[in-house]
């Protein structure tokens, strides 16, 4: 029964993306001379992605803290990634960022357009000229106001442990001293775990929202920070 669930929900949303991507068109080609941060559009795209969350009768949500989050303003957001969900429940912030994604995503029909047309940032993992291009991509979006969210583990966990954190977010929230902003995700490796595609039952995922953290001038000691935050909320 469960994985015919599954087939269902995948189902839907390979029907429904091509129509939330049409809105997305129409938001853009409305908004594109005035919100030059697409700050319309990624409100848009989080309700898009959200629908797929408030639809599934096996999920439940949560956010706690998003007082914390600017409206206007720079910020690094740094999140634990356990799960291909937690692209899904992070759009439930409803706070204007803009992702840090593998370059894959952007291939993606309907969805990766999309992600274009919100400037989100690409990068080619394991390429360094990928990565300088990325942080020089999140230096004007941070200097233009925009939040950046990435998750600095790299990629999924495979055994639900908090992997090491690589350190191109700190430095971007030292160089720019900007607040970073810890996030816990939790119960999403539950959901969705690396490697499947069969949905898990009954699932009270919770987006935890930490406490900023100065930036201070050592990348080493806030991204420890950060980490142990993290890993704390997590318990």
């Amino acid at each position: 029964m469960l994985r015919l669930l599954s087939y269902a929900y995948w189902a839907l949303i390979v029907v429904t993306c091509p129509f939330f991507f049409l809105g997305a068109v129409v938001i853009f080609a409305l908004t594109v001379l005035w919100d030059r941060r697409r700050v319309v559009l990624h409100l848009y795209s989080c309700a898009w992605a959200m629908f797929f969350v408030w639809i599934n009768p096996l999920w439940r949500l949560h956010v706690t803290g998003r007082e914390q989050l600017p409206w206007r303003g720079s910020a690094v957001l740094v999140a634990n990634h356990a799960s291909l969900i937690d692209i899904l429940v992070l759009f439930d912030l409803f706070r204007p960022f803009k992702w840090v994604s593998k370059e894959e995503n952007f291939k993606l029909p309907f969805v990766g357009w999309n992600m274009r047309l919100n400037g989100y940032v690409p990068l080619r993992r394991g390429d360094r000229a990928s990565v300088i291009e990325m942080l020089a991509h999140c230096d004007d979006l941070l200097e233009q106001g925009n939040p950046v969210l990435f998750f600095p583990e790299g990629t999924r966990t495979k055994d639900g442990n908090l992997q090491p954190f690589k350190d191109g977010a700190f430095e971007l929230a030292v160089k720019h001293g900007v607040p970073l902003i810890p996030i816990a995700v939790h119960g999403t490796g539950r959901a969705l775990p690396k490697h499947g595609a069969v949905l898990r039952e009954h699932v009270d995922g919770h987006v935890e929202i930490l406490e900023p953290l100065a930036p201070g001038d050592d990348v080493g000691a806030l991204r420890d920070t950060a980490r142990d935050r993290i890993a704390t909320a997590l318990g």
